[in-house]
């Protein structure tokens, strides 16, 4: 079965080991956004550390859960959202004020809402997190 959206898979498959309560979730395959979500997704203390094993059939990740994502997922299309606009699409993404992330694809990186915000850009909306 093909992968057509592999950042969607992975988000998905994080959902599922958190919910039946697994400590551990190993990602296949691998990729520089999905690590760098990842890596977002750590710094903002929703997951654990994100270790990368290396393997003859390409990379994948084994990511530690700690029990802490409500809910998770990718946001399709991928909206361009202006430095003004992002209020928008907390309301309809996230459930509350200042809770939970939104990974955002910019210029300078991927980075979260918050810091785009900081920085005044804007960009393509990749995934939330809460």
């Amino acid at each position: 079965m093909p992968l057509n959206d592999p950042l969607a898979a992975c988000l998905s498959k994080i959902m599922n080991a958190e919910r039946v309560s697994k400590t551990t979730c190993l990602i296949k395959p691998s990729s520089k956004i999905i690590k760098k979500v990842l890596e977002i997704m750590n710094e903002n203390m929703y997951i654990g550390q994100v270790k990368e094993i290396q393997e003859s059939r390409g990379n994948h990740l084994e990511v530690d859960l700690i029990q802490k994502i409500n809910n998770c997922n990718v946001i399709k299309p991928r909206f361009n959202v202006k430095n003004k606009l992002f209020e928008k699409y907390e309301k309809r993404y996230l459930p509350a004020k200042d809770f939970g992330i939104i990974v955002v694809s910019t210029s300078l990186g991927i980075m979260t809402h918050k810091e785009a915000k900081k920085k005044g850009i804007g960009g393509k909306l990749i995934a939330y997190c809460y």
